[in-house]
């Protein structure tokens, strides 16, 4: 990575750490293969507020999904059989989760259970969804990771159309994971973790894409780019596992590097507080939400258009 100007560090301080009674280190068929065989007791992402204030966030390897509360408050809304990753919220207020072992579903809070939306493909099973990001005009983006990388380049990148037209945008990537759009949302940024980059992939007016290439091409870490967003300036926030969240500018040089005050695992982002200033970003090694001041408020997300 080529460092035109010296980059700014930050570190995030602790906001809410999973108690006690929501931990019990165990062996999962989830983390067995992606954590090594280790013994896990969380694994959080999918950050996203709603208009209260209310901040969701998931836990992989034992498909729960919690609520942080303004007040410090934390609820487990839902426990089901799946792996949620993704998380973001419809502006009609519903919740949409990348599930990697059932697909595309919906969280009823009210019941605290999930529904499915699309389970399949034409019939045939997803790779393992992973991450998504909303449109101004509700078309949503997701990615079908599974486990894909440089020795299977066939990850997936599909458009779900407001009316319910799906679409596959992409077919040919090397782990897909986490997306942001840019401010005009003409450029879909997608970190492509075996990579170890960030695409740039424009958005042509058919809807289609051309032309994608490397946007960002980072190096060293311990799997490569996660969760991002986008900030009011075009710039994008990326975690790189094992390094740290990076800001990188409209032109995409760096700009500053925010590491945890603990953990090492920095795995998604989202913005809120005050003036939407705040980056919120979860650590799965110690079960952590951590947050930092940004220079510059993030992109209004969609559930709060």
């Amino acid at each position: 990575m080529f460092f035109l100007n010296p980059v700014e560090r930050l570190v995030a301080e602790v906001h809410y750490q999973l108690p006690d009674k929501w931990r019990k280190k165990s062996r999962t068929a989830w983390s067995d293969p992606n954590r090594a065989n280790a013994e896990v007791d969380s694994f959080l992402e999918g950050p996203s507020f709603d208009r209260d204030g209310n901040l969701y966030f998931v836990d992989i390897p034992f498909g729960r999904v919690f609520k942080l509360a303004p007040d410090g408050s934390c609820d487990l809304v839902c426990q089901y059989d799946g792996w949620p990753n993704g998380l973001k919220i419809h502006k009609d207020g519903r919740i949409f989760i990348c599930d990697y072992k059932a697909g595309l579903i919906l969280l009823d809070e009210k019941r605290g259970v999930v529904e499915p939306l699309l389970a399949s493909r034409n019939s045939e099973a997803w790779k393992g969804l992973n991450d998504l990001v909303f449109a101004a005009d509700g078309t949503l983006y997701f990615t079908d990771q599974g486990q894909t990388g440089m020795h299977d380049p066939t990850g997936r990148l599909f458009r779900l159309d407001p009316d319910g037209k799906l679409d596959m945008l992409l077919g040919t990537i090397p782990s897909p994971n986490g997306l942001a759009l840019n401010m005009k949302e003409n450029r879909l940024f997608l970190s492509v973790t075996r990579q170890n980059a960030v695409w740039r992939c424009p958005i042509m007016t058919d809807g289609t894409m051309s032309k994608v290439g490397t946007y960002i091409q980072l190096s060293g870490g311990h799997g490569g780019p996660d969760g991002m967003a986008l900030d009011e300036e075009d710039a994008v926030i990326v975690c790189q596992l094992g390094v740290g969240v990076w800001r990188f500018d409209s032109d995409g040089m760096p700009t500053h590097l925010i590491t945890g005050r603990v953990g090492h695992h920095l795995t998604n982002v989202c913005y809120g507080g005050k003036d939407n200033k705040t980056l919120f970003i979860t650590e799965a090694d110690t079960g952590t939400i951590l947050k930092v001041d940004m220079p510059v408020a993030g992109k209004t997300m969609y559930s709060h258009a």
